[in-house]
């Protein structure tokens, strides 16, 4: 999956409830998930609305989820292995790459957003490992009918309803240790 620095593309797109467009391929919507952007702005945008912070990394929009699942379901079809892709075999091994990934990270202590202090070889392993994660967990919901995008979106509202900004900013505590 390719990621970019955020100036080709922006864009989440969410379902039609939540976001509209003036035909623009470019669309953002903010972290509220309530108002939405069009056009150039969105490039320059800080997604926190604070001009002060440096802008966010952004994923490229090509390819997408779906994308994503059929090249993996092309490539499971052309060599038969749908017979092994059930969906505990799927997670094992989605959890074996993790700890491929968790490898990468053992020993480092703290490791910087960016990873200033990893070489391009060591990037491009955490790549793979990242990639190989992502494809497990995109093959493990189609085996399961988990509708991936629209699932994220009810996630994220739940998580804002047990997590209002208001009641949790600057804290790591979990959702039951607030009071009202």
């Amino acid at each position: 999956m390719m990621a970019t620095n955020g100036k080709d593309d922006c864009g989440v797109k969410c379902d039609a409830s939540s976001v509209s467009s003036n035909g623009s391929n470019d669309t953002f919507v903010d972290t509220s998930y309530s108002r939405v952007e069009t056009g150039p702005a969105c490039h320059s945008k800080q997604l926190n609305g604070d001009s002060g912070r440096a802008e966010r990394f952004r994923f490229s929009s090509q390819p997408t989820v779906e994308d994503i699942r059929r090249m993996q379901a092309e490539f499971t079809d052309e060599r038969d292995w749908n017979q092994f892709h059930q969906p505990r075999n799927l997670l094992l091994a989605m959890v074996g790459e993790v700890g491929e990934v968790a490898e990468l990270f053992q020993w480092r202590g703290e490791v910087a957003e960016g990873l200033p202090d990893w070489t391009d070889s060591e990037r491009e392993h955490l790549a793979h490992e990242l990639s190989d994660v992502l494809i497990y967990l995109v093959e493990l919901a189609e085996k399961c009918r988990v509708d991936l995008p629209q699932a994220v979106i009810r996630k994220m509202a739940l998580n804002r309803l047990k997590y209002p900004a208001s009641k949790v900013h600057g804290s790591s505590k979990k959702y039951t240790e607030y009071k009202d």
